[in-house]
């Protein structure tokens, strides 16, 4: 049987912070135009975590039904690794979306967004056929896993949180929503890069398979750098003291740097793990930055 260990790893944990990003931008956001409210930012961030969670379990489920993770080289998977039966880590997955649509429907009903309602189950859907389903689009390798993410962990996760607080969304909102979806975006492009030699074996044609290992590190690196000048755009935005927002761009490029270095260098296998647990702490700092701007300006 697993373990509680094999549990909290097999819900990747380091994933968590990127998912948390865009409800601390999107609160702050809702603070900045005159609209915070904690309940439904509380609300808000629990529907993000558990979809992330949801997400990940879905994820270990169906590679592993599939037969994907069984030659992998990050830390053993719950089903391709025998570590628990498939159904049961498909009952957490279904329990932690059950988790996100309760939450999601205490939200909407708060804040009278009811059109969030599918918005929210179309997350849900493009969660499971990630990998799920006869035809998952992870396997494609046509970008739709990165669009997906870009869309559902970036701009709906932000400027979802602020329209459920305050009904706005100006234009540097979705700016800052673009720059953390780029960033999960990075996360999933560090995931892949990493699997690229047991992906292509298995079959899992991935953007970073078709792509190559070396043009799928300058996306990384690409992902990583454009919320840099996301961020400094941001202080202008909303008139923020000039050595504050250049202060936002340095300590953003630190991150970017800290991260992009790596990849451009070859890391690989293992070494891969610390990039994706640091482009996950990248993003809940960029939302850290991004918050205090928005708060104080």
């Amino acid at each position: 049987m697993a373990s509680v260990s094999d549990w909290i790893e097999g819900a990747r944990l380091r994933t968590l912070p990127a998912a948390a990003a865009p409800v601390i931008v999107g609160s702050a956001a809702a603070h900045h135009l005159g609209g915070f409210d904690a309940v439904r930012a509380s609300l808000a961030l629990v529907v993000a975590l558990a979809l992330q969670v949801g997400v990940n379990y879905a994820n270990d489920y169906s590679d592993g039904i599939r037969g994907t993770d069984d030659n992998r080289k990050g830390p053993a998977r719950l089903t391709g690794g025998g570590l628990a039966k498939p159904k049961t880590v498909l009952a957490a997955a279904l329990g932690s979306f059950g988790v996100a649509g309760v939450a999601g429907l205490a939200l909407v009903a708060i804040s009278g967004t009811w059109w969030l309602i599918a918005a929210g189950a179309a997350a849900v859907v493009a969660a499971w056929f990630y990998t799920g389903g006869k035809h998952p689009y992870a396997y494609m390798g046509i970008g739709l896993s990165e669009l997906m993410v870009f869309v559902f962990f970036g701009l709906l996760a932000c400027v979802g949180t602020t329209w459920t607080q305050v009904q706005s969304a100006p234009w540097w909102l979705w700016m800052s929503a673009s720059a953390l979806g780029l960033l999960s975006v990075a996360l999933l492009m560090a995931n892949n890069i990493r699997d690229i030699p047991t992906d292509r074996e298995s079959g899992k044609m991935t953007a970073a398979v078709r792509l190559g290992d070396r043009p799928s590190r300058w996306v990384f690196a690409a992902c990583a750098w454009l919320p840099v000048a996301m961020i400094v755009t941001l202080g202008a935005a909303v008139a923020l003291h000039p050595l504050a927002t250049c202060a936002l761009g340095v300590g953003a490029a630190a991150w970017a740097m800290g991260v992009s270095l790596p990849i451009l260098t070859g890391a690989s296998g293992r070494e891969l793990i610390t990039v994706l647990r640091n482009t996950g702490f990248f993003a809940l700092s960029w939302s850290i930055l991004a918050a205090v701007a928005l708060v104080l300006s």
